[in-house]
């Protein structure tokens, strides 16, 4: 696949080990057709949407760099594709399970390499503003969890000022309760929450749409137009 972010080689040499205060682990999926962005085949074909998920994917790295915030990637694939790809950036593979287990082995490892605070974040949201990452991130110092809520009923950062393996336990992962349910949650472990305004995740074609609209500059954006545009 070609790429079309720039600036995703420039990367310096890091090492998770050497991570240390607040990290992002972004939680990305070796962009293999068929096992990435399913819900958008059809219309698209497998491949395409893949290659959508690759320019999404390298698009929130480039973007997330940019955050004083150290950044790693906890991948579930081949390290050498991610290697190769994302030279330099510390690689975190995903462990077997559901997604809250994979979250919360994610989650107890970085704390445990940078002293936190953590924050995971997916690879679905390419043009999330970088203020509400800071913005949940900052939220830390006087509370215990935030979240970037998605309007789908999800949320596409959640930031932990230290390990809270009960947010992760017994979720209903990809379904519009999530996010309701992870308050409760909160509530009932007696932790102080805290959400953003909201944003959105690239799910379906209507998400697609909507990004066209509100970021036609993004790299995302350029790449549906150059390749995509007959389905909009």
């Amino acid at each position: 696949m070609d790429k079309v972010v720039d600036n995703v080689d420039n990367l310096p040499p890091a090492n998770l080990f050497e991570l240390d205060g607040a990290v992002l682990g972004l939680f990305a999926k070796q962009p293999i057709p068929g096992q990435v962005k399913t819900r958008l085949s059809p219309p698209l074909s497998p491949e395409q949407a893949a290659q959508l998920y690759q320019i999404a994917l390298e698009e929130s790295v480039v973007r997330l760099r940019k955050l004083p915030q150290s950044l790693a990637i906890c991948y579930d694939g081949q390290r050498s594709w991610f290697s190769k790809t994302f030279p330099g950036l510390p690689l975190l593979p995903q462990i077997e399970g559901d997604l809250g287990a994979r979250m919360q082995a994610a989650s107890a490892a970085l704390f445990a390499t940078s002293g936190g605070p953590v924050a995971l974040i997916g690879s679905d949201s390419p043009d999330l503003p970088l203020s509400l990452a800071q913005q949940a991130l900052q939220a830390l110092e006087n509370c215990d969890v935030a979240t970037i809520p998605c309007r789908d009923g999800g949320y596409a950062l959640i930031a932990l000022k230290q390990p809270q393996p009960g947010l992760f336990d017994a979720m209903p992962w990809s379904s519009e309760q999530l996010l309701d349910a992870t308050r409760a949650q909160a509530k009932t472990l007696g932790l102080d929450y805290f959400e953003t305004e909201p944003w959105e995740d690239l799910d379906d074609m209507p998400s697609l749409r909507r990004l066209l609209e509100r970021s036609p500059e993004s790299a995302t954006a350029k790449h549906l137009r150059a390749h995509l545009s007959g389905l909009f």
